[in-house]
């Protein structure tokens, strides 16, 4: 019987990819184009909900050291991310039209892979890769529930920041950059002085905000919080964080402004770009209000405003071996944000491995010095307050000598040399001109 994969997000196509290529036929069992989530627009596959952003691709951070341990055993995700960028300093963001089109078209035409265009209410028979994402339906999150009726799937609240079109900046108060100068000037900067960030402030703070069932601040998932909530917690907040003006001078007037916000390219012409760390939930006429306040985006077209929806997970420690089987229901995988991990590199990553371990292929435990397997660790070992995690250098096991003394960023790339030495090394990985794959 095919393996069955529901839900064609970032990690179900990582799943069912790595199942095909390894030559087991798989039946990708998503709900688009006939029925959408409050959250998604497209019926392409691996839609980017969020930011167009996978973060930085950097070694010396987790993120990027977690992408090129994915690299390392031929990531379709990856794959697809690398392959349609768009300029973003030393992160790797993406044309997020291109991208889902690129990912659903390699799955489309993959002759081991059938696509059934239809919701799934329940779990379906035999073995199965459940990735239906943090929007899982309420009839399948029942179904997933009776696997564990014991314990009770979780949630957090997620948000979406705005985007704008290019033509709309006024650039006369704008000015391309990156901070500190380093590597191409791939950021639109909008800054504020001190008049303008505390007026802009003070309306952020008072704004009206959209009415989400069961939303408190608390339960928002701390790597994306909504600008406003952020901005409650001082007035200074936002000002050291996603409106840091540290390295950003501005050409035009030799200084650095006392705020700035950034707008990243999300497509590849340029035409679009989103307010960088603008996640929000408020109502989107004072979307428009507040964030027109913004000097450079005072005419501001908004292409699309900033969602929240209601994110749902599962407490893996208590349910999950480390190969992402329900430890009850040895047919049953959990991959994705549903499985706990936060992220979009996180999401496919755990796809990955899921679909790696449900063929049986050969993959041995991944050692906690890997970054996969720090993240494999931290989802299932016993954790009595378990939240959603993005990839982090805290769950690796620390350096031992006078390595462990060196400067953070010495540190971080003495972590990241350890981990792809012992990825080489894990299993045998054997090569050819189309793909990579264990033996």
């Amino acid at each position: 019987m095919n393996v069955r994969v529901v839900g064609a997000g970032l990690a179900g196509c990582e799943a069912a990819w790595q199942l095909a290529e390894r030559g087991i036929p798989v039946d990708l069992i998503e709900m688009k184009p006939r029925k959408f989530s409050p959250a998604h627009v497209s019926a392409d596959f691996a839609e980017l909900v969020c930011s167009n952003s996978f973060r930085s691709d950097e070694l010396t951070n987790a993120v990027g050291l977690l992408k090129e341990e994915m690299r390392k055993l031929g990531s379709l995700i990856i794959r697809c991310a690398d392959e349609t960028r768009v300029p973003a300093g030393g992160a790797l963001a993406v044309d997020r039209a291109r991208f889902s089109a690129m990912v659903t078209e390699i799955i489309r035409r993959h002759p081991l892979i059938t696509v059934i265009d239809r919701e799934a209410a329940a779990l379906p028979d035999g073995r199965v890769i459940t990735a239906t994402g943090p929007l899982t339906s309420d009839a399948l999150s029942l179904s997933i529930s009776k696997l564990f009726p014991d314990r009770k799937m979780l949630s957090f609240f997620d948000s979406a920041a705005p985007i704008v079109t290019c033509d709309s900046v006024d650039f006369e108060r704008a000015y391309f950059a990156s901070r500190y100068g380093k590597g191409s000037a791939d950021y639109i900067n909008c800054p504020m002085d001190r008049n303008e960030y505390t007026e802009f402030y003070n309306e952020l703070v008072t704004a009206k905000e959209a009415r989400v069932h069961g939303f408190e601040d608390g339960l928002v998932f701390e790597g994306c919080l909504p600008i406003e909530v952020m901005a409650r917690r001082g007035v200074d907040t936002v000002r050291y964080g996603p409106l840091k003006p540290v390295g950003l001078r501005d050409p035009k007037t030799g200084e650095v402004p006392y705020a700035v916000v950034q707008l990243r390219k999300d497509n590849a012409e340029g035409t679009l770009y989103n307010m960088v760390g603008f996640q929000t939930h408020l109502k989107f006429s004072e979307q428009r209000r507040v964030f027109s306040m913004i000097p450079a985006l005072c005419a501001a077209k908004f292409a699309r405003y900033g969602v929240m929806h209601r994110n749902t997970y599962i407490d893996a420690p208590k349910v999950l071996n480390r190969k992402f089987q329900v430890v009850n229901s040895p047919n049953i995988f959990i991959a994705g944000q549903l499985s706990g991990v936060e992220g979009y590199t996180e999401s496919a990553a755990s796809g990955l491995l899921a679909g790696v371990f449900i063929t049986n292929s050969g993959l041995p435990d991944l050692p906690e010095t890997v970054m996969l397997g720090a993240l494999t660790n931290y989802l299932t070992l016993p954790n009595q307050n378990f939240q959603p995690m993005n990839a982090n250098f805290g769950i690796l096991p620390p350096l031992e000598g006078p390595v462990a003394r060196r400067p953070k960023k010495e540190r971080n790339a003495a972590l990241a040399e350890r981990s792809l030495e012992r990825i080489k090394h894990i299993n045998n990985i054997k090569k050819d001109a189309n793909k990579t794959y264990f033996i």
